[in-house]
């Protein structure tokens, strides 16, 4: 039998890839442990916002893209897309609105900026779509399930980290929990300690109460910081998000797209978009803002018309690592020059 991985192991693949080791791609593993914890130690660090990401992110941008005349519209669902015959663009999408209404908007382009489930559903449901192999293999893909909670408690504990990883408290389930008092301005001053726990592949909590739910963030904090107990819930909320984060599955490469799609003024972008410059192959949500602003440029050079994004390559390889790939490199090349490889009894 295979030894066991390293206990360190296990949690980092919970919260970073959202499954355990044996349920994840390897060349996924490799291939995200490179980047973050070789090649690119620096990239690995993380500065949180000082407020919630919808309020210090999200709404700012949606200002400035407003200002700059776009009509950002919520509450659409995309139920079809329209594809002309005689020259193989889109040309419309059709949304259902939430009072039950559709709407059919005229497109120069189109992005799918959305994750597998969602992408797998408007498949199913749009005919132009599922007659292409390059859609229909979406279908192979999985999403795991994913749960947000936050708690206020009546006592508040100044924790010796104000980020932490979970481990242990639900077998294959992952988790992280925060300080919002050490991250968030508006908590700085309250009366007790607020806690905000994500959980990664989360199949065995999606059935349980909200309030078991809390129970178990409760009884990991006290595990993580003793001060914790004795502490009573004042408040909480618990969101659950079935299948919503990509499962990056052995023999889910194959199945994973582009952005380019066999419709020239399609594109893709997400985590889970393969085949992406720049030296990104870290699997994160930087990652799918760098594919969001490459498809930007895309529907820019397709349409002859905008101001393409400035995206920069990661900086390269530490000496280090370099140096070892170079040797791998040479040594390979001297076992094609000796007849040796390529060789089915070598990897």
């Amino acid at each position: 039998m295979p030894a066991p991985p390293p206990q360190f192991l296990k949690p980092l693949l919970l919260v970073g890839l959202f499954a355990p080791p044996e349920e994840l791609s390897a060349a996924v593993v490799l291939d995200t442990f490179y980047f973050y914890s070789l090649a690119h130690q620096a990239s690995f660090d993380v500065c949180w916002t000082r407020g919630s990401v919808a309020e210090t992110l999200f709404a700012p941008l949606m200002e400035r893209m407003r200002a700059a005349g776009a009509e950002i519209l919520g509450g659409h669902l995309m139920t079809d897309v329209d594809i002309d015959q005689s020259t193989g663009m889109a040309s419309s999408v059709t949304c259902r609105r939430t009072d039950g209404t559709t709407v059919v908007l005229e497109a120069d382009a189109v992005v799918f900026a959305m994750g597998v489930s969602g992408m797998q559903r408007l498949v199913q449901g749009v005919p132009a779509l599922a007659t292409r192999r390059f859609f229909r293999g979406m279908n192979n893909l999985k999403g795991l399930d994913v749960m947000a909670v936050r708690v206020w408690l009546d006592k508040k504990v100044d924790t010796r980290f104000s980020s932490n990883v979970l481990s242990g408290f639900q077998q294959d389930c992952g988790g992280t929990w925060f300080n919002l008092n050490d991250l968030h301005d508006e908590y700085r001053d309250a009366p007790g300690s607020v806690i905000a726990a994500d959980f990664y592949h989360s199949n065995a909590l999606m059935s349980m109460t909200d309030e078991d739910v809390v129970a178990e963030v409760v009884d990991s904090l006290v595990s993580c910081e003793p001060s914790f107990a004795g502490a009573k819930v004042e408040d909480f909320a618990v969101l659950r998000f079935p299948r919503a984060v990509t499962h990056f599955s052995p023999g889910s490469y194959q199945w994973r797209p582009t952005q380019e799609t066999p419709f020239p003024n399609v594109f893709m972008a997400g985590d889970w978009i393969k085949g992406l410059p720049y030296g990104m192959n870290g699997l994160s949500q930087e990652r799918a803002y760098v594919t969001g602003l490459r498809a930007a440029s895309m529907v820019c050079e397709t349409l002859g018309e905008g101001s393409p994004a400035d995206i920069k390559d990661v900086e390269e390889d530490e000496p280090h690592v370099k140096i070892a790939k170079d040797l791998n490199s040479q040594f390979k090349r001297a076992l094609e020059q000796a007849g040796i490889l390529p060789s089915p009894f070598l990897f």
